[in-house]
């Protein structure tokens, strides 16, 4: 039985956003589309100039966003791009808001309230003597978006209202703006077709994948590592935040990339752990995703190695090769898209497995939808 067939209580915000995602992808497209003379004018002049630089933030999930984003922006136009977690540049705004550096900050928000997006827009305000803001966010009431209009220099792209997830943990905003962004910048779904593609995969990634994930979840888990390189590093940071968020923080999750893995972190790998490795695209990345999963199955030791690709790997376990063939063709950074589904999955169903309502796991409260208790501090208070 698929999940839209199910009553999931305290589930029923998560379950909607997490299988809206392909139909709102297009929507999202065609948004893109029918703003793309207003998104062009703003951006390609910026993305034009070798002295620009391109910050991609945001906080928690918003700013894996950009760490997604970044390394294909950074190859597809002549300009230094670096994603900065606005919790970053508020803590040490003199380290990454240089004043001499003409700066483009995209900002990533679901709400748009969250205290520290509201702070680095302001901060680079008043930092930055040449500043652009792209603001990519979700809620047409949030504060982003409010003070868009009032900003110089600024372009807000409103997504539709379905995408501004009621849920704790952000799904079909993740995905929305990711997309979004990656089709303004030029990086993402060349055209109807590969989106097409895209979407279509992630249908079958929603309507097979939740009975092999169930399997999976028969075994004792205690900790679970994504791995990742390139565009697909900032993807399995997200997957552990989603899995420690619906699991309230019950099973250990961690990321890493490849080669980082075995740099000390691969100490954490014992009989009850499974290792997730989103296999590139790319063949000479491939290479190095590849070796690593030889050299986890003669360890022996990992409950379960498990590869979410396009192209299965010859020596994968019965029930461990999760597999997208027709996307073969396909960039890192298009491969997000139906790639983050199963760690979604996984973490829904794991969070319901554990009795814990996903749409509110965290019950003691000590951690909010956005964020509060946060002290924005003068900046003159700074060192």
């Amino acid at each position: 039985m698929n999940l839209s067939q199910e009553q999931l209580p305290g589930a029923e915000w998560t379950v909607r956003e997490i299988l809206q995602q392909p139909r709102i992808w297009n929507e999202v497209s065609q948004l893109v589309t029918s703003r793309a003379p207003a998104i062009d004018a703003f951006l390609r002049p910026l993305l034009g100039r070798t002295d620009v630089r391109v910050v991609l933030t945001g906080a928690g999930t918003s700013a894996f966003i950009g760490e997604c984003l970044a390394p294909a922006i950074a190859g597809r136009w002549n300009c230094r791009v670096e994603a900065v977690a606005t919790t970053d540049l508020v803590a040490c705004p003199g380290h990454w808001l240089l004043p001499r550096v003409p700066t483009l900050l995209v900002s990533f928000a679901r709400s748009g309230n969250s205290p520290e997006s509201v702070a680095a827009v302001q901060l680079a305000q008043t930092l930055l003597p040449q500043c652009h803001h792209l603001i990519v966010t979700c809620s047409a009431e949030g504060d982003l978006n409010r003070r868009a209009g009032r900003l110089p220099n600024a372009y807000a792209f409103l997504l539709p209202d379905e995408t501004n997830d009621r849920s704790f943990a952000m799904t079909s905003s993740f995905t929305s703006m990711l997309l979004a962004a990656g089709l303004a910048f030029q990086v993402m779904a060349p055209d109807r077709a590969a989106l097409g593609m895209v979407i279509s995969a992630a249908d079958t990634a929603l309507a097979e994948w939740p009975a092999r994930i169930r399997a999976l979840l028969q075994s004792p888990l205690e900790r679970v590592v994504f791995l990742g390189a390139g565009e697909l590093h900032g993807l399995a940071r997200e997957s552990a935040l989603k899995l420690l968020e619906l699991s309230d923080g019950k099973l250990v999750a961690v990321s890493n990339t490849p080669l980082g893995f075995r740099h000390g972190p691969k100490t954490i790998v014992n009989t009850r752990t499974a290792v997730i490795l989103f296999v590139s695209n790319d063949p000479y990345r491939r290479q190095y995703d590849l070796d690593l999963l030889r050299e986890l199955r003669a360890d022996g030791i990992a409950m379960h190695i498990i590869e979410i690709s396009t192209q299965p790997h010859a020596h994968a376990a019965a029930g461990d090769s999760f597999s997208l063939p027709s996307l073969a063709g396909v960039c890192d950074l298009d491969l997000c898209l139906p790639f983050v589904i199963f760690a979604q999955l996984l973490a829904l169903l794991k969070s319901l497995a554990l009795g814990i309502a996903p749409d509110n796991p965290n019950v003691a409260g000590t951690v909010s939808r956005v964020v509060r208790g946060v002290t924005i501090h003068p900046l003159s208070g700074r060192p």
